[in-house]
């Protein structure tokens, strides 16, 4: 696996950031607006067209107790709608927190002007990509 295209699904703005399983980093990429959860499905086809990803991860939102929300099965769907449409493996990654700690990391790069919509969502869907690849990678075992 080398590249990993992750989303923050929203009803109305999908985060979307590209990882490398190699240097087990990602980048944000321009947010998708979507109409009740429903993106749009061309700009993704663009985007799997550019980046060839090998796999992809959705941000599965859940309640701080780790049970399920409204927007839980929101988010299932899409990631089932991806994988029909474009036939590549899809993981759920839990993203609680995630736009929390996208908004501080915004912040701190350039206060309150960084703080827009889409930049939030993507730099979610950036931690989503991060967490999944720290979580999916083979670590280093220094032990004997």
């Amino acid at each position: 696996m080398s590249t990993v295209i992750g989303f923050d699904f929203g009803t109305k703005s999908i985060g979307v950031a590209v990882g490398q399983t190699i240097t087990a980093t990602a980048s944000p990429l321009a947010a998708i607006t979507a109409k009740e959860g429903i993106p749009d499905w061309q700009l993704i086809e663009k985007l799997f067209a550019e980046w060839q990803p090998e796999q992809l991860v959705v941000g599965l939102p859940l309640n701080m107790d780790g049970t399920e929300q409204p927007l839980t099965q929101k988010a299932k769907k899409f990631g089932n709608r991806l994988h029909g449409r474009f036939g590549l493996p899809v993981a759920f990654q839990d993203e609680r927190l995630t736009s929390t700690s996208a908004r501080e990391s915004l912040f701190a790069e350039g206060g309150f002007r960084k703080l827009k919509k889409g930049a939030v969502d993507s730099q979610a869907a950036l931690i989503i990509v991060e967490d999944f690849m720290n979580g999916y990678l083979p670590k280093s075992d220094n032990s004997l």
